[in-house]
């Protein structure tokens, strides 16, 4: 080597750049799929909660449509409910809209018991939201069998038409909402939700809540106006 040769120094690791002496955090995660570990529970905003926000739109026009019609029916008909038509059973069915709101408070306690990491409590608060869902539809599947059997049927005119097109999308909807908690708590029982992954289970309560909160409106439109 001459003599003259200098060694270089040897090279520093790079270090984070400063702002006002502190070490800026690291850049959060973007997007909000299925990978939850980063707390996505708490942002205001991810990609479910926003693919949920256009379904719920759609669902709420598509039932504003059929209530605008069933409105538009009945301030045209002379008598409401018609003469020897069977009345509805408002009672019964008030304390079957108590069932479903207990089955999103279930619900809701189990989105927390998942958040906690309680995955025994958390199934069991998912099994107790669908035995609720099941016998909404049970009760409301008898009252309808009873209406039929003493003559209202969708044949009776608008009366009997508009009150099964109603309740019986609201049904429906309560029916697709019970498939997708089964699959929920299918993965549930698996663990799935345990890894942070929870897109399905936060879409499922969302999904679970609206067709909850959309049943008193309902109720109150047909059975009590």
């Amino acid at each position: 080597m001459s003599p003259l040769a200098v060694e270089s120094p040897p090279e520093r690791p790079p270090v984070r750049r400063r702002t006002n002496g502190r070490v800026p955090p690291p850049t959060p995660p973007t997007g909000g799929g299925d990978d939850d570990r980063n707390g996505s529970w708490g942002r205001p905003l991810d990609n479910v909660r926003l693919a949920m926000m256009f379904l719920i739109a759609g669902e709420v026009m598509f039932f504003a449509a059929l209530v605008s019609g069933f409105f538009v029916l009945r301030l045209a008909a002379p008598l409401w409910p018609p003469p020897l038509q069977p009345r509805l059973p408002v009672f019964v069915t008030g304390l079957n809209t108590l069932v479903l709101l207990g089955s999103s408070v279930a619900m809701l306690g189990a989105t927390r018991a998942v958040g906690r990491g309680e995955r025994s409590r958390a199934l069991r608060r998912l099994a107790l939201t669908a035995a609720l869902g099941i016998l909404f539809l049970a009760v409301q599947g008898y009252e309808w069998t009873r209406l039929i059997e003493y003559g209202l049927t969708t044949s009776s005119g608008a009366y009997g038409g508009t009150f099964y097109t109603l309740i019986g999308a609201h049904a429906a909807h309560v029916l697709g909402a019970l498939i997708w908690l089964a699959v929920t708590l299918t993965l549930a029982a698996r663990g799935r939700f345990l890894d942070g992954r929870t897109a399905v289970l936060r879409a499922c309560a969302i999904y679970w809540h609206f067709v909850v909160a959309l049943w008193p409106v309902l109720y109150v439109t047909v059975y009590l106006i």
